[in-house]
């Protein structure tokens, strides 16, 4: 009875079935933890951060900046002079309080600078270009008409 190969046959194909099902339920746990850390990563980009809290590493930047906001940032900072785009959206991310290591946060506001302040100059707003710096592009405000002409 010892060498009973259908005894063991038997439990071979029992410890197979085991085994296929421990697989199956790990994976289904590794496909539990997947949706669990989205959820939690979307719940991250719909609260709203205490003032004291550290700003999430994921945020909307639309929702950071109020309508305008931006442009009125920048034309204080060029009341001193011209300025590039990264020294603007430094300054900018001094005045909010936020991160000054964080390099994507730095990244994302200088692309908003730079949206803002192309729509001003096609709108011949008060910011203008004033030439380039590197590969960045230098700011500035634009003198204002003289009296009389247009």
């Amino acid at each position: 009875m010892a060498n009973d190969p259908q005894v063991i046959n038997t439990l071979r194909t029992k410890a197979d079935r085991i085994a296929a099902h421990i697989a199956s339920m790990e994976r289904e746990i590794d496909d539990a933890r997947t949706m669990l850390a989205h959820v939690n990563a979307t719940i991250v980009l719909f609260e709203r951060p205490d003032e004291n809290a550290r700003h999430p590493v994921l945020m909307d930047i639309n929702r950071v900046f109020k309508r305008g906001e931006v442009v009125k940032m920048c034309k204080e900072a060029l009341a001193d002079g011209p300025m590039d785009t990264r020294e603007l959206a430094l300054w900018i991310i001094r005045c909010k309080g936020f991160d000054e290591t964080d390099r994507h946060l730095k990244k994302a506001v200088a692309y908003r600078v730079v949206q803002a302040l192309r729509l001003q100059e096609k709108r011949r707003g008060p910011i203008q270009r004033q030439g380039k710096r590197g590969t960045a592009v230098v700011w500035g405000l634009s003198q204002p008409p003289a009296p009389g002409l247009r």
